[in-house]
């Protein structure tokens, strides 16, 4: 009869909460059994793990495994824990020594073949670990962005076999050394200088930047309003390096992961005006950031306001005054960042063509009221700065 404990971490919200891969080996006839709030992906792992450890001439131990993921309130997903299941099977079964077990943290899943593959929230488990005071072990492709973080010992591999060898002290895996993303930079980014006239709405997109306040514009067809939000994160202060982890804390939960070359580059999250509230404000049985979480310390553009659903605009009143979304469902409770520079444009009218000079709006005054009544007052009162942006004749341009 073995026992062998791991440390992990799981993922809730920006947050990594520790857990504990308890894997207790007895007698009896086969069985593998993970207990601990499994969701799917995790209870898997089972077949990952046997054919990870059976394809690299590995002993897997015959009789009755059972591995608890503790604590067991806290739900489990994804292919995480794939990598310290097989370590504490193989530490159980005798194939590792246990003493050093406790100095590491381990993360990832694994393929068929033992190879490591990466997970989401890499970041987030590296703040985590360095505030725990151990080393991290993850796959490589994982180790760019956890090395984000300063004064993290942090060991990439690419293969169960390069794990065990630097536990058994064989091979030693290489600590991964923090090197500073380059980034694109700001001078990458869509300059303002692009935009040739409409003086007044760049001077008033220069004001919004300097003091963080949220913008609308209202102008017709064709006169710029996308093309002045485009160019706003150019104009926006650099990030600090608080802020731009907070940012990647996000990307990194996120569907699409982080990508080292947005490193302190000011998010710009502009979705259609058929977004739902979940796609705006995050949601999910496991609640996924939003777009307000994922433009957090960004802009947040929202074209043709008065087109998204009235619902789905109302559910941003609270995070513009808070900076935070809390996002509870019946097993858990999640609250993500979310303080963004609230940039949106529409037309004045259905037509688009009122107040121009070309004369071409037939709208009768209450089709105009009823359209720019879709937007709540509530709401317009949180935007700072109302501006017109016409269209500018030739001359001026």
């Amino acid at each position: 009869m073995e026992l062998a404990v791991v440390h992990s971490r799981a993922l809730a919200g920006v947050q990594a909460p520790p857990v504990t891969v308890e894997v207790h080996l007895s007698g009896g006839l086969p069985t593998f059994s993970i207990v601990g709030l499994p969701e799917t992906a995790v209870r898997e792992s089972k077949e990952r793990v046997r054919s990870a450890i059976l394809n690299n001439n590995l002993e897997f131990p015959l009789g009755r495994i059972t591995v608890n993921l503790a604590p067991a309130d806290l739900p489990k997903d994804g292919g995480r824990f794939d990598l310290p299941i097989a370590i504490g099977i193989l530490a159980a079964s005798g194939q590792l020594p246990q003493g050093e077990l406790q100095h590491y943290e381990f993360l990832g899943e694994l393929a068929l073949t033992g190879g490591l593959r990466p997970v989401r929230g890499a970041l987030c488990a590296a703040q985590a670990v360095r505030a725990a005071e151990r080393a991290l072990l993850l796959p490589s492709e994982n180790a760019s962005e956890a090395a984000l973080l300063r004064d993290l010992r942090l060991y990439p591999a690419l293969h169960l076999v390069d794990v065990l060898g630097h536990l058994l002290g064989a091979a030693p895996l290489t600590p991964h050394q923090r090197t500073e993303p380059a980034g694109p930079g700001q001078g990458s980014l869509p300059d303002l200088c692009d935009v040739h006239g409409q003086f007044q709405a760049r001077r008033a997109l220069e004001i919004a930047a300097a003091g963080y306040h949220n913008l609308v514009m209202i102008g017709p067809p064709g006169s710029g309003k996308t093309m002045l939000a485009d160019r706003l994160p150019g104009i926006l202060p650099a990030m600090s390096e608080a802020e731009a982890l907070e940012s990647a804390a996000i990307a990194s939960i996120s569907k699409d992961g982080f990508d080292p070359a947005r490193w302190r580059v000011r998010p710009l999250r502009a979705p259609h005006h058929t977004a739902s509230a979940v796609a705006l404000v995050g949601g999910g049985g496991n609640p996924r950031p939003g777009e307000i979480s994922l433009a957090h310390n960004g802009v947040l553009f929202l074209d043709e306001l008065p087109e998204f659903s009235r619902h789905v605009l109302e559910v941003l009143r609270e995070p513009m005054e808070s900076g935070r979304i809390v996002i509870s469902r019946a097993a858990n409770q999640v609250t993500y960042p979310a303080s963004f520079l609230l940039i949106s444009a529409f037309n004045p009218c259905m037509c688009g063509y009122f107040g121009d000079i070309s004369g071409r709006c037939r709208c009768a005054p209450d089709q105009i009221a009823r359209y720019r009544a879709r937007i709540s007052g509530p709401l317009m009162d949180r935007i700072d700065m109302h501006i017109e942006v016409p269209n500018m004749t030739r001359d001026l341009l």
